[in-house]
């Protein structure tokens, strides 16, 4: 059944991998910015047109912490911004070792999951063992990875109302990978549930602004708003 995709779900997915582009021999239509660098020549020389600003459109920020967690934000052209909760993970010796992302689903989604994660492991996990999640002394749930990329494996996560409960008023919940180099043994990280409530309900806060800013812009343009027909952004 169809449900709709918030501007939120689909700029934060947009993060965490970009298309790859084959290269070719053929030369490809100049864009605007080359064209326009191409006119700016001096005595033969390219002095070079200003591109997108790093505080632009697409680039973001950190709003707040919450103990180790981040509210992260992805600029728009709106000013009304979508984030995503992050943490980064590190081992017992402090090495930053993964990524731990989390948003909320669009409300009236259908479908078991109301809250979406991503998990990026390092390049040398072996996929094969996947991944797996415990919240203090619960079950452990075990997650596929999706794909590699150069910023590593990635594992797309669902989470039930009552999982997203769980993790509100947990301590700690611990995530388990496989290394390649050692593929019988299993590396645990510890993911402090501490400020993960008060996190989660500002990204939800901002993403609700930003899903009602992006329908008020289609209702001003006539564009009707994207379903799950559509293609989703990367990946």
């Amino acid at each position: 059944m169809a449900k709709t995709t918030s501007t939120a779900l689909a700029l934060i997915l947009a993060l965490v991998a970009a298309p790859l582009m084959a290269q070719t021999t053929e030369e490809a239509p100049k864009t605007d910015e080359a064209a326009a660098a191409d006119a700016a020549i001096a005595d033969g020389l390219a002095m070079g047109q200003e591109v997108g600003a790093k505080d632009g459109p697409g680039s973001t920020y950190t709003v707040a912490n919450f103990e180790a967690w981040e509210q992260r934000c992805v600029r728009t052209e709106s000013g009304v911004d979508p984030c995503q909760l992050y943490l980064l993970l590190k081992d017992k010796d402090g090495n930053s070792v993964a990524e731990f992302t989390i948003f909320n689903l669009p409300k009236g989604t259908e479908g078991p999951a109301v809250a979406g994660a991503t998990f990026i492991a390092p390049l040398e996990t072996f996929l094969p063992g996947g991944m797996t999640l415990q919240i203090d002394d619960g079950k452990g749930k075990a997650y596929p990875f999706t794909f590699c990329a150069q910023i590593g494996c990635i594992s797309r996560i669902g989470f039930t109302a009552e999982e997203i409960e769980a993790m509100k008023s947990g301590g700690n919940a611990k995530i388990s990978i496989v290394p390649f180099v050692a593929p019988d043994e299993r590396v645990e990280l510890t993911m402090s549930l501490k400020g993960f409530t008060a996190g989660l309900e500002a990204v939800i806060a901002a993403n609700d602004k930003a899903d009602a800013a992006a329908v008020a812009a289609g209702a001003a343009t006539g564009d009707a708003p994207a379903t799950e027909g559509a293609a989703p952004a990367a990946p």
